[in-house]
């Protein structure tokens, strides 16, 4: 898992306490990270709030306008379409970023730096279970089968916290995590970046590292 890898690299640097930051599965493995290791976290900036799945709650209907930005995450479910991811990697990607940050006009330059990963050998077997296992579809890792239960709690992260989110952001708006503070016992504070989607480092460098800056 995600957040295993980051725990490894923490203690391969070696670095003991670290500021972590991320959005999307980086900010995932980031709160997992903060929640259940928090002695190695300093503190913590998550892109678009609490980042820990809820697989139990996974099934239940969402309003539909959300259920439609979630149509990549259904796509992987059938065998047809990991076909379709298969041939049509680098299409459906880019097709992504433009829906998840409709107010970014990133050069087609920007996108094939980070397209390079898609041609990695595991990366529609990693894509497809990911998209599975948090609907509870497959199974997880089963060396991670702790981890996992502990994560079922939706445990709470006590570090102190900045929470970014694009006021533009096209697959989880920015209403989504005003609540989520709920989740945060320690130090916490929200900031919407207006004109931002969801790549936030990318598209808001200044803000991204200024955050970073800020718990250092």
């Amino acid at each position: 898992m995600l957040a295993q890898d980051l725990l490894a690299l923490l203690n391969a640097l070696p670095i003991e306490r670290a500021v972590l930051a991320g959005y999307d599965w980086g900010g995932r493995a980031a709160c997992i990270v903060a929640s259940l290791w928090p002695e190695r976290v300093r503190g913590l900036i998550s892109g678009a709030g609490y980042n820990i799945q809820d697989i139990a709650g996974a099934r239940a209907p969402l309003p539909p306008e959300q259920e439609a930005r979630f149509w990549y995450q259904y796509y992987f479910h059938g065998e047809r379409d990991r076909a379709g991811l298969a041939q049509y990697r680098h299409e459906l990607c880019q097709l992504l970023w433009r829906l998840w940050s409709p107010t970014w006009c990133f050069e087609g330059a920007t996108y094939s730096r980070t397209a390079a990963a898609f041609t990695n050998p595991d990366f529609v077997e990693v894509v497809i279970h990911s998209y599975r296992h948090r609907f509870g579809l497959v199974p997880g890792d089963p060396g991670a089968e702790d981890i996992e239960q502990r994560l079922a709690a939706q445990p709470a992260i006590a570090v102190s916290t900045i929470v970014l989110h694009g006021g533009d952001d096209g697959v989880t708006p920015a209403e989504g995590s005003e609540r989520h503070d709920r989740f945060f016992t320690g130090p916490y504070e929200r900031r919407v970046i207006p004109g931002v989607g969801h790549n936030l480092p990318q598209e808001s460098p200044e803000n991204f590292s200024a955050a970073v800056l800020s718990l250092l």
